[in-house]
């Protein structure tokens, strides 16, 4: 017998080895490269949930053995698009990569202990008395946990005792970070550098200006920052930062590619039923209050921001990607989780600029009581004229000097302007200059009046009305941008007017 026996042992496939898995803790370095959100306009980041995406590159150094094995890229961003993860310098290259979604979280921790040994641990507020004791957890759901302890089946949290559950392990399915798993076929051991790039979504950037008018007001000196938002839980830091200005074409549909990791909720609630007895009575009254939720919805993201030094090395620099523009800051920057970040972004003094009050009315809309004109700042965005710089969108905060103090004098927007553009800038109302358009017997008056003791220049936009279409006016008008423009100095403490008729 044993004679047939050795034989056929020999025969038999020798025993598969476990495969190797690799983690890789942190990158070496990282580089982020932020796009910002194309439907957000000219409008303010969105602090807590940003719309926009970032390109993440990280360098990171990893030790392979012979053979197949899993690399474990820990600490990538939770908005990853799976999909679009790339992964060089593999010799054996990617046989399969998978989004580990699974994040650790007390609901998760309970589903991956059903069925498992806990130990269930009550505290007693009379006395301080501490008791621990083995328990089973038979089943859960969003509102209630069943225990099996020796003492019979019971609900967490409903002794009146405050209770809480320690677990000797975590499942073995369960990221305490967002991890990145491939799997590859190495020829031989040995160190190498490989390069992860992947887009990332809950990221966006918006430039927000400084102008400070001299004391001549003739000039101003402009100066912008670059803040970007991290909507992510994962933090980047000493990260090489890219903003990336201009539309870009984009398809995708984020909802389908993003895989975000689920994040389920566990509100413990309790209940009573006849003949339901816990260990240590039943405390009746209101059950225990809900636990807050979870931090990244608990409250507003939080804003840090570093001191910046601005000096002509340390403001981004601008360079060309396509038709887009792409700024470069020049020092690496923490990008912390749920936060903003804070750089300079350009910086231009001396810039000539003319000030002057607008409005933009209908033909032959008439109102009866006067209305505030626009203060207005245009300047050309050229080098001859101390500008000459791509400006992308953003707030702009307009100071003027006062008695030896620098006030505000307007907290507007301002859209994108390329080099060579005019730039408009409004400086809101002005309580000194108001107008006033009026029926009369024969057509419209459009008045202007000025409680200023210095003349006012006043650039009036007037648009034909539906079906109806402006003639014969009083003075001479221009035309700009398909609609009608009276250009105008209104004297001091004094008033000028346009009569005109409606053609239908």
């Amino acid at each position: 017998m044993r004679r047939w026996l050795l034989p056929l042992l020999a025969a038999l496939p020798a025993p598969v080895s476990a495969q190797a898995v690799v983690t890789s803790a942190a990158p070496e370095s990282v580089s982020v490269t932020v796009y910002r959100d194309p439907g957000r306009g000219e409008g303010a980041i969105n602090a807590r949930f940003p719309e926009g995406f970032a390109l993440v590159s990280e360098k990171r150094r990893i030790t392979l053995p012979a053979g197949e094995s899993t690399i474990r890229f820990e600490g990538v961003a939770d908005g990853m698009i799976a999909v679009s993860a790339v992964v060089t310098g593999l010799p054996g290259g990617v046989v399969q990569k998978n989004r580990d979604a699974r994040l650790l979280s007390p609901a998760a921790l309970v589903d991956g202990a059903l069925g498992r040994s806990v130990h269930l641990r009550r505290t007693d507020p009379a006395t301080g008395q501490v008791t621990e004791q083995d328990a089973i957890i038979r089943s859960a759901s969003g509102q209630a946990l069943v225990l099996e302890t020796a003492q019979g089946v019971e609900g967490l949290r409903c002794s009146g005792l405050p209770e809480s559950l320690r677990y000797d392990s975590l499942p073995a399915d369960l990221s305490i970070r967002p991890t990145l798993s491939v799997m590859t076929q190495g020829p031989a051991a040995g160190e190498v550098e490989v390069m992860l790039t992947y887009l990332a979504t809950g990221f966006d950037w918006a430039a927000h200006y400084v102008a400070r008018i001299a004391a001549d007001g003739r000039t101003m000196d402009l100066f912008a920052w670059l803040t970007v938002a991290n909507g992510n839980q994962t933090d980047f830091p000493q990260a090489s930062l890219l903003a990336v200005a201009g539309r870009l074409n984009r398809t995708s549909d984020d909802d389908s590619l993003d895989e975000d990791a689920p994040s389920p909720f566990l509100t413990l609630r309790c209940w009573r039923f006849d003949g339901y007895a816990a260990s240590g009575g039943w405390a009746g009254g209101a059950p225990p209050p809900a636990p807050p939720p979870p931090p990244m919805l608990a409250a507003p993201m939080a804003t840090r921001m570093e001191q910046v030094v601005v000096t002509a090395q340390r403001v981004a620099r601008q360079e060309e990607l396509g038709d887009l523009k792409l700024y470069r800051v020049p020092m690496t920057v923490d990008i912390n989780p749920r936060a903003q970040k804070q750089v300079a972004l350009l910086q231009r003094n001396g810039i000539a600029f003319e000030s002057y009050h607008a409005a933009a009315l209908v033909a032959g809309d008439a109102f009866s009581a006067p209305r505030f004109l626009r203060r207005m700042i245009r300047f050309e965005n050229k080098e001859a004229a101390g500008a000459g710089v791509p400006l992308p969108s953003g707030g702009i905060a307009l100071f003027a000097p006062r008695g030896g103090e620098s006030l505000l004098l307007a907290d507007g927007r301002m859209r994108d302007y390329a080099k060579g553009e005019t730039v408009r800038i409004e400086a809101g109302e002005s309580a000194q200059q108001t107008i006033l358009q009026e029926k009369q017997d024969k057509g419209m008056r459009l008045t202007l009046s000025n409680a200023d003791s210095r003349p006012a220049t006043v650039e009036i936009e007037i648009a034909d009305g539906d079906g109806a279409r402006l003639v014969s006016p009083s003075r001479r008008l221009a035309r700009r941008d398909g609609l009608w423009l009276w250009k105008a100095v209104i004297p001091a403490n004094g008033a000028v007017s346009l009569d005109y008729r409606v053609r239908e």
